[in-house]
């Protein structure tokens, strides 16, 4: 794999039949060579794939706010220990996606999600059993954060930055979190459905079924470089990306970034639906503005990506933190109201994950792709770090003050931050001065 270009060496063998799984999904791989090269995925399956998963994996976790308040008060614990366990879930999230990018670099993402897929459906069980609240932490904290990191944008972006084209490359990861975004909208009403409907442990437990649906769509994103014993020619040993990546200041300004973005967005979907709750709002109301979010972030994504193709990413992100920063003090500034609420929702809806596709693609333009997962993972870390603290910091303060409002105005202050630090990024390819031996 060409570090900079992200274009495949060649490679002679045709790429073999998928079988069963994929035929029913309409997926096939062209075995066609075109001056001894086999052709890459097409645009229009890895998309549809990589959506697919995303759908599933990110649908499925932006509605675990939903569950605080059913599990705490059946179990009879505290908000801060059910915070707790989702923020060692985003900090296990951060961790595990740094080797889960680079299993997926080496070997190729179909092996991690089908791993990842396989440890999503565990962990919903276990979340749905655990008895007490460590075990809780150990299922929806640490496996489910190792489960979401072999399911969710790292790996999939990875595939993106390699199959597709770099002209379309912010779009399709546009695509990608527009996907992630739809499957919020599409899945926190379900699960508010099936919470009401079923009770919270069935509810886990359908979940955790539904889940492994990503096991067959893998198969649409086995790459044709990772077949086999073959994998792609790298021109940097792991540890010389690595060392080039954190020596690079515009590297150390987007993990600082998305820290901020991990502490907003986390924030917000795990403890909007308590806040509005305590403030007499009816539970419909949270799990509308969940859905809301998930809706209009479809838009927002998909724009962030397609700009990111023609104007300076470090001014769409400065722009989408400033934002909402803006948004947030309005809205508590504002009487609040079920109007209020959907309203708020709607505009952070645009802003939700659409730092991703800016961020992701200013990384691969700057490195190249051949490491893209890994260095995403880096990226990604750091925004579990801020998850970790937006979310735990929640609980925490809220069982120690009675309110949010100190974690609201935190939220706002590093909004600010963020839009600053993204200014100075350079999206510009990084200069290497000779090839670095693998």
């Amino acid at each position: 794999m060409d570090v900079q270009s992200g274009h495949a060496v060649p490679d002679c063998r045709a790429v073999n039949s998928l079988g069963l799984a994929t035929s029913l999904l309409g997926i096939r791989y062209s075995s066609r060579m075109q001056s001894g090269v086999p052709q890459k995925l097409s645009m229009a399956q890895v998309l549809t794939c990589g959506a697919a998963v995303v759908t599933l994996s990110m649908g499925i976790r932006h509605g675990f706010g939903l569950w605080l308040q059913p599990i705490t008060q059946a179990q009879g614990w505290t908000r801060e220990t059910f915070a707790f366990a989702l923020a060692i879930q985003n900090l296990a999230w951060g961790v595990s996606g740094i080797f889960a990018g680079m299993v997926a670099d080496r070997f190729g993402a179909f092996r991690v999600l089908i791993a990842g897929a396989a440890l999503y459906a565990a962990g919903l069980v276990g979340m749905a059993l655990a008895p007490t609240g460590l075990a809780f932490t150990l299922t929806a904290g640490v496996l489910l954060g190792v489960a979401q990191a072999g399911t969710t944008y790292a790996v999939i972006y990875g595939v993106i930055g390699r199959q597709i084209d770099p002209a379309k490359r912010s779009w399709a990861m546009g695509i990608a979190a527009a996907a992630g975004s739809f499957g919020q909208f599409l899945m926190v009403p379900v699960e508010g459905f099936l919470i009401s409907g079923i009770g919270w442990q069935q509810a886990l437990l359908a979940l955790a079924a539904c889940v492994l649906l990503i096991v067959p769509v893998a198969f649409g994103l086995r790459e044709p470089d990772f077949t086999g014993s073959s994998v792609p020619r790298r021109d940097q040993t792991i540890a010389q990306a690595l060392r080039e990546a954190f020596r690079y200041p515009s590297f150390q300004l987007l993990m600082a970034g998305y820290f901020v973005c991990g502490f907003q967005v986390v924030f917000i979907g795990v403890h909007m639906p308590s806040y509005l709750k305590d403030k007499g709002l009816s539970p419909q109301v949270a799990s509308y503005a969940l859905a809301l979010i998930g809706l209009f972030n479809v838009v927002g994504t998909y724009v962030a990506g397609a700009l990111g193709q023609r104007l300076a990413r470090r001014k769409i992100l400065a722009f989408i933190y400033l934002s909402r920063s803006v948004a947030i003090t309005l809205f508590l500034w504002a009487p609040l109201s079920p109007l209020s609420v959907y309203v708020f929702s709607g505009v952070m809806g645009l802003l939700w994950l659409s730092t991703v596709p800016a961020t992701n693609a200013t990384v691969a333009q700057i490195f190249g792709v051949a490491h893209l997962s890994m260095l995403g993972g880096f990226v990604f870390f750091s925004h579990q770090i801020g998850s970790f603290m937006g979310v735990w910091l929640g609980g925490y303060l809220y069982d120690r003050t009675g309110s949010y409002d100190v974690v609201w105005y935190i939220a706002i202050a590093l909004g600010i931050f963020a839009a600053l630090v993204n200014l100075p990024v350079r999206e510009a390819p990084i200069s290497r001065r000779m090839p670095q031996p693998a």
